[in-house]
């Protein structure tokens, strides 16, 4: 999942990063690609904790749908990307049965973003279930 991010700088502090999407998750670092990589452990850490709660995952909203808060005004937007499939411990083998074109078609996908047919399916299922969640609240 990739999820926007807003960064602060003060002359005298550290970048400060704040996850709209995850209410309370925020990070820090003393330079921007510090900020990043620790905002993504940030973000895992939420996510997982947010996970072994049993509540839903919400799904990144688009940086268009955030800019107009006053919070975050003057900050500068990126966008970070969290493989939540590594999260909440093992894993276990199952059997599904999907035609060969879907599996051919998963498989190209997973191979030229770097992952596998395993984390793509995990994957698509979590935001499956969170854009479905979201419209029942």
């Amino acid at each position: 999942m990739r999820y926007p991010v807003v960064i602060h700088k003060d002359p005298e502090s550290d970048y400060g990063v704040t996850v709209p999407d995850l209410p309370g998750c925020f990070s820090a670092g003393a330079t921007l690609d510090d900020a990043l990589q620790e905002t993504v452990e940030a973000i895992e850490t939420h996510l997982e904790g947010m996970l072994l709660d049993g509540e839903p995952i919400p799904s990144p909203k688009a940086i268009d749908d955030h800019q107009s808060n006053p919070d975050y005004a003057d900050g500068i937007w990126a966008l970070v990307t969290v493989d939540i499939t590594k999260l909440s411990g093992k894993t276990r083998r199952i059997n599904i049965t999907l035609p060969e074109r879907v599996l051919s078609v998963m498989d190209k996908y997973a191979a030229d973003h770097g992952g596998t047919r395993s984390g793509l399916i995990a994957q698509a299922a979590i935001e499956y279930i969170a854009s479905r969640q979201e419209g029942t609240e």
